[in-house]
């Protein structure tokens, strides 16, 4: 009876969310989608319907483009290593 979802829940059934066949939580968990990524996925697909205003949109938005950008830093980085002749250190 604890596990029933109430229609109005807005912790276990959120509006924003409840439009999609397959809620993002549930999409993120089943396939093990990382914490940037998943976070990203989370803000894309609620920032048309979670606010009401532009500002809450943009803000939802932003929050995307900055989970993604922290992915992009990170896979940067690692071609920077990639790109280091390990020769160079040695010398």
């Amino acid at each position: 009876m604890a596990n029933k979802k109430v229609k109005n829940d807005k912790v276990q059934n959120p509006k924003h969310y409840s439009r999609y066949k397959i809620q993002p939580v549930s999409f993120i968990v089943e396939n093990q989608i990382p914490y940037c990524e998943a976070n990203a996925i989370k803000y894309l697909c609620r920032w048309r319907y979670k606010h009401k205003t532009t500002a809450g949109k943009i803000e939802d938005l932003n929050k995307a483009v900055e989970y993604i950008n922290i992915l992009l830093r990170e896979q940067k980085d690692r071609k920077k290593l990639e790109d280091i002749d390990p020769l160079q250190i040695i010398s």
